[in-house]
């Protein structure tokens, strides 16, 4: 972008700024000089028609022309040695060979993955049944406690009486150190009522790539959706690059939206009316996830705010892998907390490793300092690498 920021200073300006005027004087004295100009044997269509024809003749030769220069090749490979260009060829036939491969491996991959995703069906209807209490389980020592939920019974309903396992979910999402940052006390309320989470791939074309994540929800007090999907839409599934994220409407209750905190403000002196001023603004809550960051259409955005968004949208996308590749295969584990305790084993065995490399290198630095330029030596700062660039 840069590289084109000069390019309109030396272009005419829209509106006529910097379009060189016309000389009246030196018009009429070319009409003059010229004995045989007839302005009333002027014919207007013929000439635009006639300057359309050149237009089009010269902007067909200039296609032509780059259509020569793509894929044309520099003389470089032509100027190597021949048994170079032969060794070159060879090394060209290998590569058509591993591309075939390639192409046969992500198509068994991807049958294999759908096939999979069918045998896992069963699976997570079953959890999804004894988790809503659709299906019981045998119990012999449950019977002594049947009669306490009957007393129980008598409370208010919520969410625990209607389901097998309650907070399932909830329990779930909150050992997950990312989800559980984003989770709020006002927000366990209707997080309670999550009887299911899926995944499927179903963005209504078979050609698009992306996932959709379900959350299924009891009816409860806080909104009328019984269910809240989030979609992400990518470019590429193999190196991942997110282009959209949707999510669904929430249809809050009133006085019940988590999104927003209400805040009071006491009235001016001298205001006609003692009520106090109510007003709402956005505040942190996990279901701010259905309502994704959004690309604008400007393309020019400022450098921070640019930033600023794609940090977002990766945030956005960690979270929603999180969801589909870690806890729904195994929410279980999450629920009682041994997937957490593995995760963080995994993070102290990288640290350890971390360490270990961290001193192998002091062990050997005192030796190494003495070669090394004065920009390396002890209590010196060395050149910072540079940053990588945004795709």
């Amino acid at each position: 972008m840069d590289k084109m920021a000069g390019l309109g200073t030396a272009l005419p300006d829209r509106k006529g700024k910097g379009k060189k005027e016309k000389n009246p004087k030196t018009e009429e004295e070319d009409s003059e000089d010229d004995p045989d100009f007839d302005p009333s044997q002027f014919d207007k269509a013929a000439l635009m028609k006639a300057m359309a024809d050149h237009r089009g003749g010269l902007m067909g030769a200039l296609d032509s022309k780059l259509e020569g220069l793509v894929g044309k090749s520099s003389g470089y490979i032509e100027a190597l040695p021949k048994k170079v260009q032969a060794r070159l060829k060879v090394l060209e036939e290998l590569q058509e060979n591993y591309d075939t491969l390639e192409e046969q491996f992500q198509a068994e991959k991807a049958a294999l993955v759908a096939k999979y995703n069918t045998l896992y069906e069963p699976f997570y209807t079953k959890r999804a049944d004894i988790v809503t209490g659709r299906t019981e389980v045998e119990c012999e020592e449950a019977e002594d406690e049947e009669e306490d939920d009957d007393e129980e019974e008598e409370g208010e309903p919520g969410p625990d009486k209607k389901v097998g396992i309650p907070e399932f979910w909830l329990r779930a999402m909150k050992n997950n150190e990312v989800l559980e940052e984003q989770i709020t006390e006002r927000d366990e309320g209707p997080l309670k009522y999550i009887v299911d989470i899926t995944s499927d791939k179903d963005l209504g074309d078979e050609k698009q790539k992306g996932f959709r994540l379900h959350f299924h929800f009891l009816e409860n007090p806080y909104f009328t959706n019984t269910k809240l999907s989030k979609s992400y839409f990518m470019m590429d599934e193999e190196d991942p690059i997110l282009e959209k994220a949707e999510g669904t409407a929430i249809e809050w209750k009133a006085g019940k939206n988590c999104c927003v905190k209400v805040l009071k403000k006491k009235p001016k002196k001298g205001s006609k009316s003692s009520k106090p001023i109510t007003k709402t603004e956005p505040c942190e809550s996990f279901f701010n996830f259905f309502s994704p960051p959004q690309v604008p259409d400007e393309e020019d955005l400022e450098e921070e705010e640019a930033e600023r968004l794609q940090e977002e949208m990766e945030a956005d996308y960690e979270s929603g892998s999180i969801i589909r590749e870690k806890l729904i295969p195994r929410a279980v584990l999450w629920f009682t907390g041994e997937m957490a305790d593995e995760e963080e084993e995994d993070d102290e065995e990288d640290d350890d490793e971390d360490g270990d490399d961290d001193d192998g290198e002091d062990e050997g630095s005192d030796d190494e300092d003495e070669g090394k330029p004065a920009a390396f030596e002890a209590g010196a700062t060395p050149e910072q690498p540079p940053e990588c660039k945004q795709q």
